[in-house]
């Protein structure tokens, strides 16, 4: 097993190359944000949707556009507002009256990575058209249905401090997502930097591509091969169950704080997330803090918290950090 594992270490060598490209090209718009870069890096070597949620003003979207830009890829940003139609984003058929035939017309949704800002801005039958996107990789307009071309990405932003105009995203879709990140704000020497860099009228930086489309596919593939130990798939599902029957593990005082669980959907995301996190830090195999690390983006959205639990102030990270502190690592 030893020489398999050094066989998939020089194959990562070989294959992740382009992670360090892409921190350079992030560091050079995005300062700090080390969290951020390194989870959007991971939902795209995962092949999963990624949630970004901060207040205003912290590089979510920055973030996204500059990401898609060292991409040799397309790159659609969708705006959700209020008035916004399902059609607007699929697409559609439209009638040519002289030929008396429907053509398709096909939405922005037909992009290698899609960024859908403040996606809590448009209403629920709006975020619904997603759903096929990001589950199936296809589109039904009409009665056709159109393979979405790989890879296919969905980084959404959302505000959670502004509540007016807003709808709450299903809990369907919000399954969807792979991992849900939280940015806080940056640290003082970060704040400095930010200001030297970005105090300028017309400021740009000129970002150019450092990996091609089929690159990230023959990366996803390598990550596939990272090796995760049985002990550690035990230990990914003894987490998840603790969200759902914590008493089994000694968690009794947590039980009235949750809703409901994780679903097999998180056991799915938290092996992929752990392999890419192993993946992008150059190893051929995942570690137990690779889990910890990695779970709390993989969980926090799918923990639903208690009116008991809001009332006492925790949110479902404090929940997620009891578990892993309280489950038994192998």
């Amino acid at each position: 097993m030893d020489k398999n594992i050094e066989a998939i270490n020089e194959k990562i060598k070989a294959e992740s190359a382009f992670i360090a490209k892409v921190f350079r090209g992030m560091e050079e718009v995005i300062v700090g944000q080390t969290y951020l870069v390194e989870r959007l890096l991971v939902g795209l070597m995962a092949n999963g949707h990624v949630l970004i949620e901060s207040v205003p003003g912290l590089a979510k979207t920055l973030s996204v556009s500059t990401l898609s830009r060292l991409i040799n890829a397309k790159f659609n940003r969708l705006q959700f507002t209020p008035d916004l139609l399902p059609a607007d984003i699929v697409g559609t058929l439209v009638y040519n009256p002289k030929e008396c035939v429907f053509t398709t017309k096909k939405g922005p949704i037909f992009a290698n990575m899609i960024l859908a800002d403040e996606i809590n801005r448009a209403p629920a039958k709006v975020q619904s058209a997603l759903l096929e996107a990001m589950q199936e990789r296809q589109v039904t307009i009409g009665t056709e249905s159109f393979k979405l071309d790989e890879p296919f990405l969905v980084l959404a932003t959302q505000n959670p401090i502004e509540q007016e105009g807003t709808y709450n995203l299903p809990e369907a879709q919000v399954d969807r997502f792979m991992l849900k990140i939280n940015i806080t704000y940056p640290t003082k020497k970060e704040e400095l930097a930010i200001l030297k860099r970005m105090a300028e009228t017309n400021k740009k930086i000129d970002v150019k591509p450092v990996i091609e489309a089929d690159e990230i596919i023959k990366a996803r593939a390598v990550v596939n091969d990272v090796y995760i130990d049985e002990k550690l798939q035990q230990y990914i599902v003894d987490i998840v169950f603790a969200t759902r029957v914590p008493a089994d593990y000694g968690l009794e005082d947590i039980a009235p704080l949750m809703r409901h669980g994780a679903s097999p959907r998180a056991t799915i995301a938290l092996t992929l997330c752990s392999k890419a996190y192993a993946f992008i830090n150059g190893r051929g195999y995942v570690t137990p803090q690779d889990i910890k690390d990695i779970a709390p983006d993989v969980l926090r959205h799918r923990l639903l918290v208690s009116y008991e639990a809001e009332a006492q102030q925790l949110t479902s990270d404090d929940i997620i950090k009891r578990l892993l502190d309280q489950v038994q690592v192998p």
